[in-house]
């Protein structure tokens, strides 16, 4: 297909929007999960090829006045050309160029379909993320192993929020009080930690959840207490603030402290000094609040239930970190340090099931890091051999649910479906049977009578 029928002209492109420019990242191999993915810029491109390549790379030619890109992965079961993302009218199309093991397109297989923002493409066993218009400036391709963050934890591929975390890392030197919000399992206490080591602040790093300390204990926990302050106070106890002299302490879940102690800590923060229960004289103190929350302060401050003054003493400034649904550009490197820190040096030998990684890649993750990281570590204890299947995954992830409103497909459509499956895990593998109920999770006597009524010959894949 020539590319001038079938694409805009370099001169008569739609401009880019001003919201940015289109990218691709790469967020898993199968194979090599531990290596954390990349960022590819379509900048000016008319027509981009993706192949197989000795290692992670991106060229630029001009052919006939139109503009082309070539993105190189080093996935061995990814043809040499495996597809072809061009525009078309305006939006960007992908079209598969005659792969060996077919191109999908959110779960799909797919000839050709046009991308929308925040598709997820399978080339060979390597998952990709479209996203339509970001602001970025930088290389071509940005390989997150290049990337040098300041502290663990604030490594990231997505321009946006890199941009918040560069912000982040110069009041993290500063005396600018932080507030981190977000829903739950965000990884606020991540962040929290990481601007406790930017600091250069030579105490420790506390963390305290608000919501976890009973209503009656707070001000004791908190501030510490004398020795006969009330029944069951033996000794001196010199609270949170105190032990956090000259570090961090994170207040997490801060919208749950209640109301008395919120008038206290305030005073702490103003006077930079604690006043312990019981006793009669303050403690000067040296140390820096962040403050956490998933909650909205503001509407909370609006219904009396957040002291105004604290909000405003407490956000100097506000970091939102965005749910992982949101920030998926970053799969390849959350995934990969999380490997690292569950697995260890075994890390290296855990790899994926293409059908595994397309249930991680498509899943909504309501309970964000957290309930990846919990993912990964029980499928990491399933995976003997070191391959996540997808039985190894939770029970959650191994059904796709239907958008709402979706009628259920008829068996007809269950029919092809099926067929479309076994026909590309065949040429997969090869026509090994075995294999191809191994990566469908179905004992072997099944798939072999799915073949006999569909009328596919197993025989006719192998080389």
């Amino acid at each position: 297909m020539e590319p001038a029928r079938t694409i805009s002209r370099t001169d008569e492109r739609t401009p880019p929007t001003a919201a940015g420019q289109p990218h691709l990242f790469l967020m898993l191999r199968c194979d090599r999960p531990v290596e954390p993915g990349a960022r590819f810029c379509l900048d000016d491109a008319d027509v981009v090829t993706i192949g197989r390549a000795d290692s992670l790379s991106i060229e630029r030619h001009e052919e006939d006045q139109v503009t082309v890109l070539r993105i190189g992965i080093p996935d061995p079961r990814m043809s040499s050309t495996h597809a072809r993302v061009q525009r078309v009218l305006g939006n960007w199309v992908v079209e598969d160029a005659g792969s060996k093991n077919g191109s999908w397109l959110d779960g799909n297989r797919v000839i050709s379909a046009t991308l929308a923002d925040g598709a997820v493409l399978e080339l060979g066993h390597s998952f990709l993320l479209y996203r339509e218009a970001l602001a970025a400036s930088g290389p071509e391709l940005l390989d997150a192993r290049e990337l040098r963050p300041a502290a663990p934890g604030l490594a990231t591929l997505s321009p946006v929020l890199a941009a918040q975390l560069d912000r982040l890392v110069l009041m993290a030197g500063s005396g600018v009080p932080i507030l981190l919000r977000g829903e739950t399992g965000t990884g606020k206490e991540v962040i929290a930690s990481a601007i406790h080591r930017v600091s250069g602040r030579p105490g420790p790093f506390l963390a305290v959840n608000c919501g976890a300390l009973p209503a009656t204990l707070v001000e004791s926990e908190l501030f510490g207490y004398r020795k006969g302050a009330f029944s069951g106070a033996t000794e001196d106890r010199p609270g949170l603030v105190r032990s956090s002299e000259k570090g961090t302490l994170l207040l997490d879940e801060i919208g749950d402290l209640p109301l008395p102690a919120q008038a206290a800590l305030l005073r702490v923060l103003q006077e930079e000094e604690v006043l312990a229960v019981g006793a009669t004289h303050p403690v000067k103190v040296d140390l820096r609040v962040v403050a956490s929350t998933h909650r909205d302060l503001e509407a909370l401050v609006g219904e009396e239930r957040f002291r105004s003054d604290l909000f405003a003493r407490l956000s100097g400034f506000t970091l939102s970190l965005p749910p992982l649904r949101e920030r998926r550009e970053d799969f390849g490197l959350l995934i990969a340090a999380l490997l690292r820190k569950l697995a260890g040096a075994a890390a290296d030998g855990v790899t994926f099931s293409p059908e595994a990684a397309r249930a991680l890649l498509l899943h909504r993750w309501p309970l964000n890091v957290r309930e990846l990281e919990k993912c990964l570590s029980g499928a990491i204890v399933l995976a003997r051999e070191g391959r996540i299947e997808l039985e190894h995954l939770p029970s959650s992830l191994q059904t796709r649910e239907p958008p709402a409103g979706t009628p259920p497909p008829s068996k007809q459509d269950k029919e092809r479906s099926r067929h479309e499956k076994l026909v590309a895990l065949l040429r997969q593998y090869g026509g090994n049977v075995t294999a191809v109920a191994r990566a469908m999770g179905k004992g072997r006597t099944q798939v072999q009578r799915w073949l006999r009524r569909l009328g596919i010959d197993p025989l006719s894949f192998r080389s």
